[in-house]
């Protein structure tokens, strides 16, 4: 009895054991492009060059250029940037959505965004409490921030009128967020959008080195 009892966790153990690599998630960051090659991270390892058609880790290269690599990565196809990462797992429940940002000299994390579908450059500024942006950037990104909540906000230039709106959308990579609550200040300041704790609160952020990785928390 105490055999087939033995016999029985340790076949349990084991099922579950292949379980936990089937649904294993398979991460990919982007390190370089190039026409018809991109250079990946797969798991965490050693750069690799991949070639359009060319496979490693279950990781496959349909297109690349310049500007971006479209991948498949355990089935699912995901287009990548570079600096931009994607966790996806075995199981479509398991997907994870993940950016990998690089340091500048100054050592600010400065990339692109997408507001609402409007393209705009950010810094990432944890001193923020919101997401903030100036006015010309908010209209780009068709915010009627002019039906926000006025308040008066301390700017290196003086006290300034903003307005607390709410950003339907906003994508950095493979990372959406929607309903993310944002400051609008009147005027060019500031110059660029800040990406502030409205939206760092609902992401994981990893830094090793000059890399930093923000996966979406919900």
């Amino acid at each position: 009895m105490k055999l087939h009892a033995v016999s029985r966790i340790m076949a349990f153990t084991i099922g579950m054991l292949a379980t936990s690599i089937c649904i294993a998630d398979t991460q990919v960051n982007v390190v370089g492009l190039f026409s018809n090659k991109a250079v990946v991270i797969i798991n965490g390892g050693k750069p690799k060059t991949l070639s359009v058609g060319q496979t490693s880790e279950g990781v496959k290269l349909l297109a690349a250029d310049s500007k971006a690599a479209t991948l498949q990565i355990e089935g699912k196809t995901k287009q990548l940037g570079m600096g931009q990462a994607a966790s996806v797992g075995g199981n479509s429940t398991n997907a994870i959505s993940s950016v990998t940002l690089y340091a500048d000299a100054q050592g600010h994390f400065v990339s692109d965004c997408q507001i609402n579908g409007a393209s705009l450059k950010f810094l990432l500024d944890t001193g923020a409490t919101t997401v903030a942006l100036n006015s010309g950037d908010a209209k780009f990104a068709n915010i009627d921030y002019k039906r926000g909540i006025p308040v008066q906000v301390g700017t290196a230039n003086g006290v300034v009128t903003a307005y607390r709106v709410t950003i339907a959308n906003l994508k950095i990579g493979a990372v959406t967020l929607s309903q993310v609550e944002a400051s609008v200040l009147e005027g060019g300041s500031p110059s660029i959008v800040l990406l502030g704790m409205s939206a760092l609160n609902r992401l994981d952020i990893k830094r090793q080195d000059i890399a930093l990785t923000l996966t979406k928390k919900y």
